[in-house]
């Protein structure tokens, strides 16, 4: 899987801090810089997938720095700015910014965003190539091995997703226990069929699937899109 670099470009240090923070922690590749200028160069040396920038930066504004990417370079960019009014958002997507957040923002929704305008420039540029499972708010990306619920990343135990997965690839079909237990667990698995019960509880309540997850009873189950 490819990691995706993020270029911050943030003179206030507490926020470019608190932004790297939650974009390391979710697997980003994570550069910052407090000007301008120094945050051009870093996009020239090291070609982020996508550029947050703060709108009023110490020696040129954000608005020029977009401005410029956008010229010299095919990347999403989002400004982050203290300036709610309606004119400057459409200035600054005039600039050439993908999507514009006002401060003080919930980090979780500038981490979602970023991912849902990453997914959407891969696939207008070919590169969304792997395979995509969606049930309703629910996204499976394979190759990443990672789901999502409503843009929100979804943290599941290799054998939930495992389970999730092969539900998904096969829609309407009932499953006994014991089939789901041969199929994910493998046949040398010596627990009991209560373990699909409780790995399917734990995807419900995980991923909200409980009216597509549905029990036969005294078959097993089956996944209903």
């Amino acid at each position: 899987m490819e990691e995706k670099k993020i270029l911050i470009i943030e003179d206030e240090k507490p926020i470019a801090d608190i932004l790297k923070y939650g974009f390391e922690k979710e697997g980003f590749l994570v550069q910052c810089a407090c000007t301008g200028g120094e945050g051009f160069a870093m996009a020239q040396k090291e070609q982020p997938h996508l550029a947050l920038i703060d709108w009023m930066l110490p020696d040129i504004s954000g608005v020029d720095v977009c401005r410029m990417l956008t010229e010299a370079y095919t990347m999403p960019i989002i400004m982050l700015t203290a300036r709610g009014a309606m004119e400057d958002k459409l200035y600054g997507l005039e600039a050439g910014a993908d999507d514009y957040i006002t401060k003080p923002f919930d980090l979780r929704e500038v981490i979602a965003r970023v991912r849902t305008i990453l997914r959407r420039f891969d696939k207008a540029n070919g590169k969304h190539d792997r395979e995509q499972l969606v049930c309703g708010a629910l996204t499976v990306l394979e190759q990443e091995h990672t789901v999502y619920v409503q843009e929100q990343l979804i943290n599941l135990t290799p054998k939930e997703y495992e389970l999730l997965v092969f539900f998904l690839k096969h829609p309407r079909q009932v499953f006994t226990r014991t089939t789901l237990l041969d199929r994910i667990w493998g046949y040398d698995y010596e627990g009991d069929t209560r373990t699909v019960d409780i790995h399917v509880q734990r995807i419900r309540k995980k991923t909200g699937l409980d009216k597509s997850l549905v029990t036969i009873f005294g078959v097993g189950y089956k996944y209903v899109p």
